[in-house]
């Protein structure tokens, strides 16, 4: 609790100023977010008047750099503006990602400082940053906000809905985001950034020119058979990328059962006959994208679609469900989302550097299945999500002033360094769900009253921010800005099946502040001090649904979780090693967390409540939640071919104890505290990455290992959770081998042999187990 009592000397109203509803208690958020605004209108009439903008500044290094691996000096897309190097941030290049070869985008962050990546299933993936996952990470595409309405609590699959080869890099950013990025930014930001056609071709030629490139990827633990067709133009000032993708999975073969010491076998996932080929693995995907960016001046126009599709994915946990017969199995049956935006990017004069307007559209529908042969009744739900989004961001450039001597002489000038970055955004959700009940016997179906949520539903986010950057001194940096923004949640009432209506609002004013010392050129220190807001959504007001500690039941009461997080980082730069670190300590109040309850809880008309091995609603925590804990990663290149990587990450977490004894589950030590550990947090875990290449032939080589230690701490609604082994989950270490040769100018060949010592492992709270030995190949040609 000592960072708790740290964080306590700063008042809440500095903290921030969440407000459920009531206007007569609104006028005052209202004015800070009137002070936002205010000071990007100051921001922009200091820049008319200022000198002109410079670039003297240090700029950010290539994207496709891939000793860009953490801190801030890497590549900063102008759809993130406001990142700075005082920021804890690592960025996985295209170079990492076409290496390291994941399965998927969430996959491809195992190697980044403070994220752990948990599966619930073989095609679901959800990254923890910093202890948090789910609702409480805010995930971008290009900018645009993914997070919607119905976000579910805890790990989720939305991320892996983005397609890894559309990608140019991911970038993600530790600590609270919410000044630039509004409710959800708790434990940090994960931008996705596309690639852009990149065919050169001269201004002036009247011509279309193409080119382009194929690959094909087979992975043997799963029998996954893969690639990607992708299409480039050019002509004058405009580009065009098209591609498409495809990739049919099968069961996952893991390295074998994961026990903790000599205790009971898990009852997820189970096996087939050989004690290592998963059930409830295995699905199918297809992707698709378009691109158009016309250069005008200063400025890119930009129009693009995304699409992703999945059908067949079994959530493994309940394919089949712990105790349940092997023949039933909840399916994902179609996973589809798609993405279409307009754009403005660039200069847009002054007050306007950096703009990038956005005007977006995105739906999402998720289709369940859930069969129970024996009993003769299966049961299916769709959901539906169309969001509208707006968003605009920009900066007043970097103006410089010249301080003169006081005698008036130009003797003794020194830079002043200014730059303001503000922007607004709105995103607007429309959703539809339904559920239906069969009984296959009798070939009788009927409509239920209401889907996993409520028909018609509504969610609004939207919000303005500031942030000003002033360098008084070559030395020292500070930083400070804010955000207001109001949230809205919007459901009708279903009298049938207990439901009551929602209509709420949060009104929520957040800021930042910090500073960055640098004593010597290539040693920084930082310290932020950084607030976090994330409004309840209609998944945690509305939603009814099997979860996978047991069945989870809504709660339309519920307040906005706060975050304040305190951090201090170091940051050593030289030509041979780089070294990094940072501390935290966050503290969060009125923490939406489950609950045990008892069947006799349950909302009335929801049988598959009741049937359940343990029944949850969500509540806010009485009183304060406190993580706490830190990572850091070394760069060493000893000479030129060679380049050595490793990470180190731990977090650590306690919360109020919001369930009671009398719920029928039993646990450990501590099951009946006032305080109890948090739950799913990852153990002690990292990385260490050897890379020799040779710049001659295109070869290179090397190999990564990904560690964790035996996570013990359980909360009480892990006590129940089927994906956590009985006692916690223990520890592993994973050896992958890689290499890769470019073979021709157009010819790209390259291998992971992965899971080298066939290790049976799983990531704390997974459903799956890993990959066991196998042979990831890949082949690219280009043209």
């Amino acid at each position: 609790m000592a960072v708790g009592r740290v964080l306590a000397i700063f008042p809440d109203g500095l903290a921030w100023g969440t407000v459920d509803s009531g206007w007569l208690r609104q006028w005052r958020v209202w004015a800070n977010g009137v002070a936002v605004v205010a000071v990007a209108v100051v921001a922009v009439a200091v820049t008319l008047w200022a000198p002109p903008p410079t670039h003297a500044q240090a700029q950010p290094r290539s994207g496709a750099d891939s000793d860009a691996d953490f801190g801030a000096e890497a590549a900063v897309d102008v759809d993130a503006p406001g990142v700075t190097e005082s920021l804890s941030q690592t960025v996985v290049t295209r170079e990492e990602l076409e290496e390291r070869m994941s399965r998927s985008a969430p996959e491809a962050l195992r190697y980044v400082p403070g994220v752990y990546v948990q599966q619930t299933a073989h095609a679901q993936a959800s990254p923890y940053v910093r202890g948090m996952t789910g609702q409480q990470v805010v995930h971008l595409f290009d900018g645009i906000r993914l997070n919607n309405g119905i976000y579910r609590q805890g790990p989720n699959q939305y991320f892996f809905t983005v397609d890894q080869y559309s990608l140019d890099r991911l970038e993600v950013l530790r600590g609270s985001a919410s000044t630039r990025f509004g409710s959800d930014a708790l434990g940090g930001a994960i931008l996705a950034v596309p690639v852009n056609p990149d065919l050169q071709v001269s201004p002036a030629d009247p011509c279309w020119h193409w080119g382009g490139r194929t690959r094909g990827t087979y992975a043997s633990a799963d029998n996954n058979r893969g690639g990607r067709l992708e299409l480039q133009g050019g002509r004058g000032a405009t580009a065009v990328l098209m591609g498409m993708g495809y990739r049919d999975v099968d069961r996952l073969r893991s390295g074998g059962v994961v026990r903790n010491g000599g205790r009971a076998e898990p009852f997820v996932p189970r096996f087939e006959s050989d004690g290592k080929t998963q059930l409830g693995t295995g699905f199918e995907e297809a992707t698709f994208d378009a691109r158009v960016v016309h250069h005008w001046r200063d400025l890119q126009w930009v129009g693009a679609v995304y699409g992703y599709r999945q059908y067949d994915a079994p959530r493994t946990d309940q394919c089949p469900a712990p105790e349940a017969p092997v023949s039933e199995c909840l399916t994902i049956d179609k996973q589809f989302r798609t993405l279409a935006y307009g754009s403005v990017r660039g200069d847009g004069g002054p007050g306007l550097r950096d703009l990038n307007m956005t005007l977006s559209y995105q739906n999402h529908l998720e289709r369940r299945r859930r069969s129970r042969p024996l009993s003769f009744v299966e049961n299916r739900w769709r959901n539906t999500v169309d969001t509208l989004g707006w968003s605009v961001r920009a900066s007043t450039g970097n103006w410089v002033s010249p301080r003169t001597a006081s005698n008036g002489s130009s003797a003794g000038r020194t830079l002043k360094n200014g730059t303001v970055r503000y922007g607004a955004d709105v995103y607007t959700d429309r959703v539809g769900s339904k559920g239906e009940q069969s009984f296959t016997d009798l070939d009788a179906h009927f409509d239920l009253s209401r889907g996993q949520y409520l028909e018609g539903s509504r969610y609004l986010q939207s919000g303005v921010f500031a942030e000003v950057e002033l360098q008084w001194d070559p030395r020292w940096v500070w930083h400070a800005g804010g955000r207001t923004s109001w949230v809205a949640a919007r459901a009708p009432g279903d009298p049938e099946s207990g439901t009551e209506s929602v209509r709420r609002n949060w009104f929520a004013w957040v800021g930042r502040a910090g500073v960055s010392y640098r004593p010597t050129e290539h040693q920084s220190w930082f310290l932020n001090l950084d607030q976090g807001f994330r409004a309840p959504n209609l998944d945690d007001l509305t939603s009814r649904q099997q979860v996978g500690p047991g069945f989870q039941f809504e709660n339309p009461h519920l307040q906005a979780e706060q975050t304040r997080t305190l951090e201090l980082g170091w940051r050593q730069t030289g030509a041979m090693l780089e070294v990094e670190g940072w501390v935290f300590g966050t503290v969060l109040r009125d923490g939406i967390t489950r609950a045990l309850r008892t069947g006799s809880d349950c909302p009335v008309e929801t049988p598959s409540c009741r049937s359940s091995r343990t029944q949850f609603q969500l509540v806010n925590a009485q009183g304060a939640s406190v993580l706490w804990g830190g990572e850091a990663a070394v760069r060493l290149r000893p000479s030129d071919p060679w380049l050595i990587r490793s990470t180190v990450s731990y977090v650590w977490g306690e919360g109020p104890n919001v369930s009671t004894g009398d719920s029928g589950v039993t646990g450990g030590s501590g099951f009946f505290d006032s305080r109890t550990p948090l739950s799913r947090l990852p153990p002690l875990n990292g990385t260490l990455e050897v890379r020799w290449s040779h710049a001659a032939s295109g070869a290179y080589a090397g190999g990564g290992i990904r560690w964790a230690m035996a996570q013990t701490r359980l909360a009480p609604s892990d006590l129940s959770d089927a994906r956590i082994p009985d006692g916690g989950t223990p520890g592993y270490g994973v050896f992958d081998l890689r290499g890769g040769w470019q073979a021709t100018e157009f010819l790209q060949l390259s291998a992971v042999f992965e899971n080298l010592w066939d290790g049976a492992y799983r990531t704390h709270g997974s459903s799956v187990n890993g990959a066991g030995r196998g042979l990831w190949v890949s082949a690219e040609v280009a043209w």
